[in-house]
C-alpha cells in the first residue's frame, strides 16, 4: 500500500539528503549512548559475574542484529518516511498503523528523548562545577530544578538543529559518531594498556578478573532478565533508521547495509568496551560503580582521565539525542499524511525541507515529561516496554508480505529467513512478558495509552472519509 499523498504537486516534500555514511552514522550514533557506560554496574548486580554479563551482552547483541536484519529487508522494500509505521499500516491495516503511530508520538519517542537528556544531566552532574544541578529555578506552582532546565534546553537545541535540515542533522551525526567512536576505543587501550602496566598490576588489573563474581548479585533467571533488560536498552536505537528512510539516497542499498554493519559495529564496541573495564575492575568494584568506564580510565590516569570520560559521555548522549529526534518525528508526519492524525502534522517546511510540525510537537511532549519530573529508571522501563511491544509486531509484517506479495521487488532479502525474524519475533513477545510483569505499573500505564487511541483513530477515520470526496 504507496503512501497516500493527496495534492502533493502544491506543496514541499522531504528531500533525499543522507548517503549511507549518514545512514551508518544513525544507526551507531544513535544506539551507543549512555549505556554502555552506566548499564554494567546493572548487569553486574543483577547477574554477578563477568561471563553472565557477556552472556547478556551476546544474547542482547544477538537479538537486536536479528531485528537489524529483519527491518534490512523491510526498509529496502519500502523506503518511505515512517519506517515501522508504514510496516504495520500496510501489513495489518490502518488501525493498526494508527496505534503504532499513536503510541510511537505519545509515549515511546517522547520517553526516549527525555530519557537520553535525563541521562546527560546525570553524567554532567559528577562534575563539581555543575552541581547546583539538583537546587530549584522555582518552587511553585511545580518544582523545577536546574538540572531540567539543562535537560530541557539540550532537547530544543537538538530540536532546532534538525529543524533546519535533515543534511545537517545527518553531519552532526556522522562526525561525532566517528569522535564517539574514537574515544571508546581509546578508553579500551588505556584500560588494557594501563592494565597491563605495572602500576596497573599493583591496583589488581589482570585477566583473573573475569572469573570474579560479586556475591550481592539477584541472580537466577530473574537476574538474567533483568541483565538483558539493561543490555536491550543499551543495544536500543538500532531500529531508528528505517524512519527516516524517506531521506536517503539509494534506501534499496543504503539501508541493509547501515542496519546490519552498524549494529555488527556497536557490538564489537560494546564488547571491546567491556572487556577493557572488567580487566581493569573486579566484579565487586563494577557491582559498586555507578561510572565503571569512568572508574577504571580513573585508577590508570587520575581525575583527569575520569573527567575525559564522562565529557565522552555527555557527548555521546547528544549524538543519540540527534538521531532519536531525527527518526521520532517522522512517524507523526507518515501518519498524517495518510490523514490519520492531525493535518498541521504532515507540514513539511519550504525551506528546510522537514517534518518541522511534528518535530516542534515531539519537543513540547518531551519537554511536558521532564517537567513531571518521572526519573531515569521510570523513563526508560515505559519507552522500552512500548518499543518492544512494537519491534515484535513489526518484525511478524515481513511474515505477512513473504505470503501476500511474493512477487514484490525485494531489493535484500533478510538472511536465514524464516529463522532470524522468527527467533526475533518470540523472544521479543517474551521479553515484553517479562517487562510487564516485573515493572507492571508503568506497563500498564503504556498499553492503557495504547487503547486511548482507538476512539482517535474512529475520529480521524470519520474526518478523513468525509474529506475523501474532497481530494
Amino acid at each position: 500500500m504507496p503512501e497516500l499523498t493527496h495534492n502533493t504537486t502544491s506543496r514541499p516534500e522531504l528531500s533525499r539528503d543522507l548517503g549511507v555514511s549518514h545512514a551508518s552514522a544513525i544507526v551507531v550514533g544513535t544506539i551507543i549512548g549512555s549505556g554502555i557506560f552506566l548499564v554494567p554496574a546493572e548487569m553486574m548486580q543483577a547477574v554477578g559475574s563477568a561471563k553472565l554479563v557477556y552472556l547478556a551482552w551476546v544474547v542482547g547483541g544477538a537479538l537486536s542484529f536479528f531485528g537489524a536484519l529483519t527491518y534490512a529487508e523491510l526498509g529496502a522494500m519500502k523506503p518511505q518516511a515512517g519506517g515501522e509505521y508504514v510496516y504495520v499500516r500496510d501489513g495489518y491495516g490502518p488501525l493498526a498503523g494508527f496505534l503504532y503511530a499513536w503510541t510511537w508520538f505519545v509515549i515511546a519517542k517522547p520517553a526516549s528523548v527525555a530519557t537520553v537528556v535525563t541521562g546527560l544531566v546525570r553524567i554532567l552532574g559528577t562534575f563539581s562545577v555543575f552541581a547546583f544541578f539538583s537546587r530549584n529555578v522555582i518552587s511553585a506552582p511545580i518544582a523545577v530544578t536546574w538540572g531540567q532546565v539543562v535537560a530541557i534546553a539540550a532537547a530544543i537545541l537538538i530540536s532546532a538543529l534538525n529543524y533546519i535540515g535533515v543534511k545537517k542533522a545527518g553531519e552532526f551525526q556522522l562526525v561525532f559518531t566517528l569522535l564517539k567512536v574514537v574515544i571508546i576505543l581509546g578508553i579500551v587501550v588505556v584500560c588494557f594498556g594501563g592494565g597491563n602496566s605495572a602500576a596497573g598490576r599493583s591496583l589488581g588489573a589482570g585477566w583473573h578478573n573475569f572469573s570474579g563474581t560479586f556475591s550481592g548479585a539477584k541472580g537466577g533467571i530473574t537476574g538474567f532478565m533483568a541483565a538483558l533488560v539493561a543490555a536491550l536498552w543499551a543495544y536500543d536505537g538500532w531500529n531508528d533508521l528505517n524512519m527516516v528512510a524517506g531521506e536517503i539516497k539509494r534506501p534499496e542499498r543504503s539501508i541493509p547495509i547501515a542496519l546490519i554493519a552498524g549494529v555488527a559495529t556497536v557490538g564489537v564496541l560494546y564488547v571491546l568496551m567491556n572487556a577493557g573495564v572488567q580487566y581493569v575492575l573486579p566484579a565487586s568494584a563494577i557491582a559498586a560503580s555507578p561510572r565503571p568506564a569512568s572508574d577504571a580510565v580513573a585508577l590508570i590516569l587520575g581525575s583527569v582521565g575520569a573527567g575525559i570520560v564522562s565529557l565522552g559521555m555527555a557527548l555521546s548522549m547528544l549524538v543519540t539525542l540527534n538521531g532519536t529526534i531525527m527518526s521520532g518525528a517522522r512517524v507523526p508526519y507518515a501518519a498524517a499524511r495518510d490523514g490519520y492524525f492531525f493535518s498541521k502534522l504532515a507540514e513539511v517546511h519550504p525551506r528546510f525541507h522537514t517534518p518541522s510540525a511534528a518535530i516542534v510537537v515531539q519537543a513540547v511532549l518531551s519537554i511536558l515529561l521532564l517537567l513531571l519530573g518521572a526519573n531515569f529508571k521510570q523513563l526508560f522501563s515505559l519507552a522500552i516496554f512500548a518499543e518492544w511491544l512494537f519491534y515484535m509486531i513489526t518484525g511478524s509484517t515481513l511474515f505477512v508480505f513473504r505470503v501476500r506479495e511474493p512477487g514484490m521487488a525485494r531489493p535484500y532479502r533478510t538472511w536465514g529467513y524464516p529463522f532470524v525474524p522468527a527467533i526475533f519475533v518470540v523472544v521479543a513477545a517474551a521479553f515484553l512478558c517479562y517487562t510487564f510483569a516485573d515493572n507492571w505499573p508503568n506497563s500498564g500505564y503504556g498499553v492503557l495509552v495504547i487503547l486511548a487511541g482507538i476512539p482517535l483513530f474512529a475520529y480521524f477515520a470519520r474526518r478523513r472519509g468525509r474529506a475523501a470526496p474532497e481530494s
